[in-house]
């Protein structure tokens, strides 16, 4: 009886003295834990929440997500980790190239983010680039006018039946190219495409998507495309791509101004952003924009969906009012 009783005292001891010894080690590892976090310095810039959308509903409306960076600039977040955010505006200049006395120099022109997206290849959905889309703060109203009036003709700003209207039409593979096709070749506003890798590549990857996605829509269409001018067109668009790598993160710049000359701009790590190179012909940075913009097959259907919810933000105010908006 006696040995029992010693038995159960020296278990219940042992399993008092197994909790002390559980208790301080998980003490000192909180602790621990505890001390780490506070060394751990803190991204307060930064200001992303995980996943955060281009766009977030408001009352059931889409508005763009407008954050606002270390230095006050603006930026919108992309929902990607390595391309974080993209600028809502862009100060650009497109200088002429030398030797090309007399051409348009355009300095410090801004453009204002529409949409944005990211390109994926393969079936895997592998991520090569976040593509924006900007127009030139200027030219909005333009294009705004001529949305606008694609629904309602007598109209100054779309309501919420009419903008769903519009909405169909700009996904509508058909009718969104048609109308797309209207406001580049007639509207002709100043926009550009920002590309940012979001894993390294090279421009002979880059150009080689890019002329297959222009050569697909000439297709059939022999008379407006099948002129030695057009054919000569390429060859210059392609000489643009003949480089090296394209690590990630690095920024390229597709600029379309009003006459439809395409400029390509480049920012190697080391000169800064530079012209690489222009194509005269306007066929090549309009076929280039609705690679993007409309049809049956877009680079980037994100991209597409974003811009179409941008463009909503635009019909939604009064033309012409876009461009003085507070955030």
């Amino acid at each position: 009886m006696r040995s029992a009783s010693y038995n159960y005292h020296v278990h219940r001891r042992n399993f008092l003295v197994c909790g002390l010894i559980a208790s301080v080690a998980g003490f000192c590892y909180t602790t621990y834990l505890l001390v780490e976090a506070i060394r751990k310095p803190k991204k307060l810039d930064s200001g992303l929440p995980d996943k955060a959308d281009p766009f977030t509903t408001d009352a059931g409306i889409k508005r763009k997500t407008v954050l606002h960076d270390a230095e006050g600039r603006e930026i919108v977040p992309t929902g990607n980790k390595t391309v974080p955010t993209f600028p809502r505006l862009l100060d650009v200049a497109v200088g002429a190239e030398e030797g090309q006395e007399g051409r348009e120099r355009l300095n410090g022109v801004e453009y204002t983010l529409v949409g944005l997206g990211v390109r994926t290849v393969t079936f895997l959905g592998f991520e090569v680039y976040m593509v924006g889309y900007y127009v030139a703060t200027q030219d909005i109203a333009a294009v705004q006018a001529r949305l606008v009036k694609e629904v309602n003709p007598i109209a100054t700003t779309l309501v919420a039946s009419e903008k769903d209207t519009l909405r169909q039409a700009l996904v509508d593979p058909e009718h969104g190219e048609k109308l797309w096709n209207s406001i580049l070749q007639e509207v002709r506003p100043r926009s550009l495409f920002r590309i940012i890798p979001v894993r390294d590549t090279d421009f002979h990857h880059l150009r080689d998507g890019l002329v297959r996605a222009i050569t697909a829509r000439t297709q059939g269409n022999n008379a407006g495309f099948g002129d030695e001018a057009f054919g000569l067109a390429m060859k210059d668009f392609k000489s643009l791509f003949n480089r090296g790598k394209v690590p990630k993160s690095r920024e390229l710049l597709l600029c379309r101004d009003a006459a439809g000359r395409l400029t390509v701009t480049y920012d190697d790590g080391k000169t800064g952003m530079g012209s690489i190179g222009r194509v005269e012909d306007e066929r090549v940075s309009r076929l280039l924009w609705l690679n993007y913009l409309a049809g049956k097959q877009v680079a980037s259907e994100p991209a597409r969906k974003n811009i179409v919810d941008g463009i909503m933000e635009f019909v939604e105010r009064p033309i012409g009012t876009v461009a003085t908006r507070v955030i």
